[in-house]
């Protein structure tokens, strides 16, 4: 059989968009952001790891995730377009990229070194769990929280493989807590879109549990709270003024995300905090550059 380069270019296209490759490509900054903190020689080959690792993780969680909830997905009017759903990807192929998100995840874990390998199972099973968090209680919010906080945790582990009490003492933990209540808090509004469905299938979420009122109210303590940490975290090292301003839009951003929610305009406020995850490691990033 010939090489076709069309054919395999819309294969990764196909998987690329299962994956949703953008969510990994606007996580890796808060991986490069807290490994810069955490300090240690962060080199290409290093950089690469931890980029191929966050992949690796990320694609094994978003695959897992459809496979899982694939039951509740073909109910769901919100998620009937998804690629298991609507057959434009078979399980065969799912769980194809599932180990193979594995894989590149433990490889990368085992080149960065002994404490990220020994630490990428509990890592993959707090992935892995995620999806059956809202069929066992009203806050998988957290849950969501946990496994993004794995990100900025991990990169900093990595800067110190070799020695995990160094790598945790000098962990950016602000940075760490920010990143997990900023998901939760924009968790929180999203799921507000699946008020109904989830009320129906007796799902968890702070909306379905306590009220969409309640809901609001816990979405802007949550990301108000993060947004008070990323500064704080950007306090602490004392880097420069333009990388406070960038952070302080960051942060104010995230604030008013939880307003647009409360105001109705959920997706609004979900998609703004794309520009959260963006602007908070940008304001790291020239805060060590000194500008």
């Amino acid at each position: 059989m010939s090489f076709d380069p069309e054919a395999v270019g819309a294969v990764a296209i196909r998987v690329f968009r299962f994956i949703r490759i953008e969510h990994t490509i606007f996580t890796l900054p808060m991986a490069y952001a807290a490994a810069l903190l955490t300090g240690g020689e962060l080199d290409l080959w290093k950089a690469i790891f931890i980029g191929l690792a966050v992949f690796g993780l990320r694609t094994a969680g978003m695959s897992w995730n459809n496979i899982a909830d694939y039951p509740l997905d073909k109910l769901n009017p919100r998620t009937q377009g998804r690629m298991l759903v609507a057959g434009k990807m078979s399980f065969k192929e799912a769980y194809g990229v599932f180990f193979t998100g594995i894989t590149i995840f433990l490889i990368s874990a085992a080149m960065l070194g002994p404490w990220p390998l020994a630490l990428s199972i509990p890592y993959l099973i707090v992935v892995i769990t995620y999806p059956y968090a809202k069929r066992l209680h009203c806050l998988p919010h957290l849950h969501l929280g946990a496994v993004y906080a794995l990100v900025p945790l991990g990169a900093a582990i990595a800067m110190h493989p070799l020695d995990i009490n160094a790598a945790l003492a000098k962990t950016p933990w602000f940075l760490v807590f920010a990143a997990a209540l900023w998901v939760a808090g924009f968790d929180v509004i999203y799921s507000k879109g699946d008020y109904d469905f989830d009320k129906s299938q007796g799902l968890g979420s702070v909306a379905a549990c306590f009220g969409l009122k309640a809901a609001d109210y816990v979405a802007l303590l949550l990301l108000s709270t993060s947004a008070a940490l990323y500064v704080a975290n950007y306090l602490e090292y004392r880097l420069g003024v333009i990388g406070l301003v960038i952070t302080l839009i960051g942060a104010g951003l995230e604030i008013y995300s939880a307003i647009l929610g409360a105001r109705g305009e959920v997706a609004k406020g979900f998609n703004l905090n794309l520009a959260v995850g963006l602007l908070i490691p940008l304001g790291i990033f020239a805060g060590f550059l000194r500008i």
